[in-house]
């Protein structure tokens, strides 16, 4: 457990001194001696995420443990959600969100709201051979439900309040 602890200090160590290749490292360290170490999983995927030959794929798995292992801290989760919108994986993004506002619902607001808006701002770009007025559209319909979501509205509830005089 010490060199645990040790491992898991130099790999924020490393972090804070932008050595990332260091930290991952490190923290793939922990995960190899001590693998029910949701801290050391979550720490290898941040950290994979600023090394440029880290893969895709490597990184959500390392999120998945993590939030695996401790399913109910809301930011393993978020953090996998902002990960997977910028790798354009917008299913697991949107999966991930949800389970962090379901997880923390006192900040479910801020959860939906940056999934609206992340997604409203990548999406297009992602999908942009595919984007005519109907992907388009079905963007801004995704976004706009997490954004009524975000202030406790559907969109039923939406266009009645909008129809009010």
């Amino acid at each position: 457990m010490e060199e645990t602890d040790k491992l898991m200090k130099q790999a924020y160590q490393a972090l804070e001194e932008g050595d990332y290749s260091k930290a991952l490292s490190k923290f793939d360290k922990v995960t190899k001696t001590d693998a029910n170490n949701a801290e050391a999983w979550f720490g290898k995927a941040e950290a994979s995420v600023l090394v440029p030959k880290a893969k895709t794929e490597d990184i959500l798995a390392a999120y998945k443990k993590a939030a695996e292992l401790d399913p109910k801290n809301p930011m393993y989760h978020s953090s996998m959600g902002s990960f997977c919108v910028e790798a354009g994986l917008f299913n697991d993004a949107e999966g991930a969100y949800k389970k962090a506002a379901e997880i923390d619902p006192d900040n479910a607001p801020y959860y939906y709201s940056e999934f609206a808006v992340e997604y409203f701002k990548r999406a297009p770009v992602v999908m942009e051979a595919y984007m005519d007025d109907k992907t388009e559209e079905m963007v801004i319909k995704k976004s706009l439900k997490y954004l009524l979501l975000s202030i406790g509205l559907d969109e039923a509830g939406a266009l009645e309040l909008l129809q009010r005089k």
